[in-house]
């Protein structure tokens, strides 16, 4: 460790010890996102914070929009000159949203927004795409396009920086992927691909290699969600949700996984029209787990997304108040802010978890803020919250 970090960490923990004084920091809350007007919404995906939703929302026109949710407001992100669009994935930071969106000829394309701007990333030589996943940083973006020539059928892209990567399919199937979901880092895509047999099957796509995940019970799978460092994968399978790691597919219920949490640990999805988070072995009906937040009737029907760190959940449910099926931002309050162990506690443990790996490569627990790199800015976190949660 350079002299000048030793420095740095020193002087800000003799300011955490003078300064910060234990508090508890546990609260839930759960918010009904609205609409735009219209009568249903959906949130397909969450920033790492918490602080920014995207989905679909109907507008009082009856057009569904892409939408992007921040500090109270939802945004109609427009469209590529139709008048239909979806937002699936976004940024950790909430800058960068993908997803679909018609054009002036009615076509359906797959789009990138940043600062106001929806971009067409193209796609096949043919009229339709779609972009559902999208790496930390906001560069890398993964999806589907559709050809216009025959056989007509969809293939998985990985766009990174401008340029368009077609990730073919599993060996011995037609030409037919479909890629939903990206690591942090951008190198890992998973999605379903067409097997020798024409069955569809789990992917995971690495380093130009597709490798078929398996299935439960040995028809159809589709991969859904990955963990950060691209080791776990969730989705469906024969009606029932899985969790993949290590080589093996683990049934997790009736159902189907949507979303995991960096690590792997947190999965959440759907279930007979229930949402569900399952942790540990054990799948919990969302209704029942946050019952004390859900008023008058209101459920929650189905998780699609989760933060890294497992703390926030979105999806969508019926919001009693409004007697519509609305998107939702589900706080869970776990873990606090500042706790890289999840043991309910920012003490000494987290913060030498940071100042053990300051300064290497991020998309970890240690990466806080969840830019990259674990750095100054994830230290203070610990240092600001010091305490919180501990007798």
């Amino acid at each position: 460790m350079r002299l000048g970090t030793q420095i740095r960490i020193g002087a800000l923990t003799s300011v955490a010890i003078l300064s910060f004084v234990a508090t508890a920091s546990w609260s839930q809350s759960l918010t009904w996102l609205g609409t735009l007007g219209g009568n249903s919404s959906v949130a397909y995906g969450v920033s790492a914070n918490g602080s920014v939703v995207v989905g679909e929302a109907y507008n009082a026109d009856g057009q569904r929009r892409a939408f992007r949710w921040q500090d109270g407001v939802i945004q109609d992100l427009s469209t590529l000159g139709g008048n239909s669009s979806v937002a699936y994935g976004v940024s950790a930071d909430g800058s960068v949203v993908v997803g679909e969106a018609y054009n002036a000829d009615g076509q359906r394309r797959a789009f990138r927004w940043q600062n106001g701007i929806m971009q067409d990333i193209g796609g096949l030589p043919g009229e339709y795409g779609e972009s559902y996943g999208v790496s930390a940083d906001g560069n890398v973006v993964v999806g589907v396009a559709y050809a216009t020539e025959e056989p007509y059928l969809p293939r998985a892209f990985r766009w990174a920086y401008g340029a368009m990567q077609f990730l073919g399919t599993l060996p011995g199937g037609e030409d037919y992927s479909v890629a939903r979901g990206v690591s942090a880092d951008g190198r890992v895509v998973v999605g379903w691909a067409e097997n020798t047999t024409g069955w569809h099957r789990a992917f995971r796509w690495a380093n130009g290699v597709m490798q078929d995940l398996g299935t439960i019970s040995g028809s159809f799978s589709a991969a859904l969600g990955v963990s950060a460092d691209g080791s776990v994968v969730v989705g469906g399978s024969d009606g029932r949700a899985f969790r993949w790691a290590n080589g093996v597919m683990q049934d997790l219920g009736p159902g189907v996984a949507l979303g995991v949490s960096n690590d792997g640990s947190v999965v959440v999805g759907g279930s007979d029209g229930r949402a569900f988070r399952w942790e540990n072995g054990v799948m919990q009906d969302m209704n029942q787990l946050y019952a004390h937040l859900l008023t008058n009737g209101s459920r929650l029907s189905t998780a699609r997304a989760i933060s890294p760190n497992g703390r926030y959940i979105v999806g969508q449910g019926f919001n009693a108040a409004t007697q519509r099926t609305e998107a939702f931002l589900l706080d869970t309050g776990f873990p606090i802010y500042g706790d890289i162990d999840r043991n309910g506690c920012v003490d000494d443990t987290d913060l030498l978890a940071v100042i053990s790996y300051l300064g290497e490569d991020g998309y970890r627990n240690e990466d806080l803020n969840w830019d990259g790199i674990v750095d100054d800015t994830d230290l203070l976190q610990v240092l600001f919250n010091f305490g919180s949660g501990c007798e």
